[in-house]
């Protein structure tokens, strides 16, 4: 099996899969947000526990939010694996847990507006406003806006 995958592999005009070479599945794609002008994968590691499950459909539109305000974005908070403290303490995992929210740093009222402005503007279902951070998500339940 193996000979007849290597001589596929070979052929410049077939696209074969990458297999997994102990179960002889296909290897899921790993996607290094090579694609994203603004961030890497890194940003978005939990703090606690180093995963990251984060949404491409969440990080390609944070992408995009992020261009249209035109000031760089730090990432105080990514990914949070269901063990990590915060989620820890809920009944049911947020929306960080599910991959699809990020908090952003902010220095002043005028970022502060600007960003939650146009998170809205582009369709991000869930905004928390605090005086340092910004939450967005893609929440697929009823759209919220609130404050810390």
């Amino acid at each position: 099996m193996w000979s007849a995958y290597r001589r596929l592999k070979n052929l410049s005009n077939v696209n074969v899969p990458q297999l997994n070479i102990l179960t002889a599945t296909p290897k899921p794609k790993v996607n290094k947000m090579s694609q994203f002008k603004y961030f890497k994968l890194e940003d978005f590691d939990c703090q606690e526990t180093g995963e990251n499950e984060m949404s491409i459909e969440f990080v390609e539109r944070l992408d995009g939010l992020r261009s249209v305000c035109g000031f760089p974005f730090i990432v105080t908070s990514g990914y949070r694996s269901p063990n990590h403290s915060i989620e820890a303490k809920k009944e049911q995992p947020g929306q960080h847990a599910q991959g699809i929210a990020a908090d952003i740093k902010v220095v002043g009222g005028a970022q502060r507006r600007l960003l939650v402005e146009k998170a809205l503007e582009m369709g991000f279902t869930g905004v928390g406003v605090d005086k340092n951070f910004i939450h967005v998500d893609i929440r697929t339940t009823t759209p919220v806006l609130w404050v810390y």
